[in-house]
């Protein structure tokens, strides 16, 4: 028997927040909030990832490193805590660091999805720009991935866009860490094409992946960013798209700077929310 839906209002936000079963997978879970689709989770493998994006984000991941050795991990960002889990389960013994605004949201989620005994998840509570001057020294110069997953409702909230703002996670990084950046945009993708050349400036290398017809403007959809402050591992690229989700395209090098064609940089002076998406969007993604 499938589990019942669960929900509850954010009393910091007044926002619906709603668990709901997986018709399809005994076990997992979709968390929404607002109306908008945030997270699914499978509490019977966490290694296994539902939302495309959360999927190219969990290749990043298994390409960093050998596979299964500990990462340390920064999350701005908690949803359902599905990338937590996954690295988890995928690389046992990583430390993980987990920033969000707001405490109900995550107390909703552990009640109703609950962690693994020993996860090694710790969940910081705050706005995420604001809470990196807060965090331990010893992160900066340390984190091997950082997840910028931050929205409010269905848009992206302007003050963690800006050229300010990467510059300031860059100083967490280690040598050979990566920032994924999860981009909601629409049709032309200018949102989008000024985040990646807002990263240009602050990373030494930056690539988009995608679903193929998301990348060429034609849909609104999730572009995931990945940059680092080396060059990225060119073997990654082919290995990337070949990971899927299908029809899938990785842009880097020559590729990215002509998909940028020109964007601005975003800086703290110019940063705008996300453009929201149509409102019948994820009403039909979920029928």
């Amino acid at each position: 028997m499938a589990s019942p839906v669960v929900e509850t209002t954010l009393p910091s936000s007044g926002m619906r927040a709603v668990i709901e079963p997986d018709r399809w997978a005994d076990g997992a879970y979709t968390l929404v909030v607002d109306g908008t689709p945030q997270s699914h989770v499978d509490l019977d493998d966490p290694s296994r990832l539902f939302f495309e994006y959360v999927q190219r984000i969990g290749h990043v991941i298994d390409e960093w490193g050998e596979p299964g050795r500990p990462m340390t991990a920064l999350h701005l960002g908690a949803g359902a805590l599905t990338l937590p889990r996954y690295i988890g389960a995928t690389r046992p013994g990583s430390r993980q660091q987990v920033i969000e605004l707001d405490p109900e949201l995550v107390a909703f989620v552990r009640e109703h999805l609950p962690l693994p005994e020993r996860a090694g998840i710790r969940v910081r509570y705050g706005d995420a720009r604001a809470m990196l001057d807060r965090l331990p020294g010893a992160l900066h110069g340390a984190v091997d991935l950082v997840v910028v997953d931050v929205f409010s409702g269905a848009r992206i909230p302007a003050h963690v866009t800006s050229l300010e703002f990467y510059e300031r996670v860059r100083a967490f990084l280690a040598p050979d860490g990566i920032v994924a950046v999860n981009i909601a945009d629409g049709p032309g993708l200018a949102f989008a094409r000024s985040q990646a050349a807002t990263l240009r400036l602050a990373f030494a290398d930056v690539a988009a992946l995608a679903e193929t017809g998301i990348l060429k403007g034609r849909r609104f959809g999730n572009v995931v960013l990945i940059a680092s402050t080396t060059a990225l591992p060119l073997e990654w690229m082919p290995r990337l798209m070949a990971r899927g989700p299908h029809p899938a395209t990785v842009t880097s090098g020559r590729g990215l700077i002509d998909w940028i064609a020109g964007a601005p940089v975003v800086t703290d002076a110019t940063a705008v929310r996300s453009p929201a998406p149509s409102t019948n969007l994820f009403a039909t993604r979920r029928g």
